[in-house]
């Protein structure tokens, strides 16, 4: 078959970028790989309150601002409060172990509660590879955050034994 010639006349075709709002202009321009490909960030483990501030930090906006504002709630919410970063998420508990954690993601936060499934109301969300009695809520924003309610979920799990309580 003959070859096809290149048609000089024709232009080439230019797309216009499309419009931003003003949130989008403000949005940093890359994600880290991490959020944007859904798994936790290469965060290194750490227990304490300064790599979780650090993780914290490193989130884009409004990603940050929801992550500060989970974390600002855990520690009014509960007494004796202890955090950690584990698996590129921040972990966070009271007691025996770790109750709950909130990891930053393209488009969302999660906050996952250890042992959801035993939640009054249970949280909506189950999470992929993070156990079968895990249960949370991906926020998109801060007014997705239910202040009551995840305040009222912390101190439920945090009150169950081997999870955040004594162990009897």
């Amino acid at each position: 078959m003959p070859a096809r010639k290149a048609d000089s006349t024709a232009k080439p075709k230019v797309r216009k970028p499309a419009k931003q709002s003003a949130a989008q202009a403000n949005a940093p321009t890359t994600l880290p790989e991490t959020m944007v490909t859904g798994k936790a960030s290469p965060a290194k483990a750490a227990d304490g309150d300064k790599p979780v501030f650090a993780y914290i930090a490193s989130l884009p906006q409004p990603q940050r601002g929801i992550a500060e504002k989970v974390d600002a709630l855990a520690a009014k919410t509960l007494p004796g409060l202890q955090r950690s970063v584990k698996w590129g998420m921040s972990y966070y508990g009271v007691g025996d172990g770790w109750c709950f954690c909130c990891g930053g993601f393209a488009n969302h936060v999660k906050l996952m509660f250890v042992n959801g499934v035993t939640l009054t109301p249970v949280p909506p969300v189950t999470p992929v590879a993070m156990g079968k009695a895990t249960r949370g809520v991906e926020l998109e924003s801060l007014d997705d955050l239910d202040e009551r309610q995840i305040a009222d979920w912390m101190k439920q799990i945090t009150a169950a034994p081997g999870v955040g309580g004594k162990k009897r």
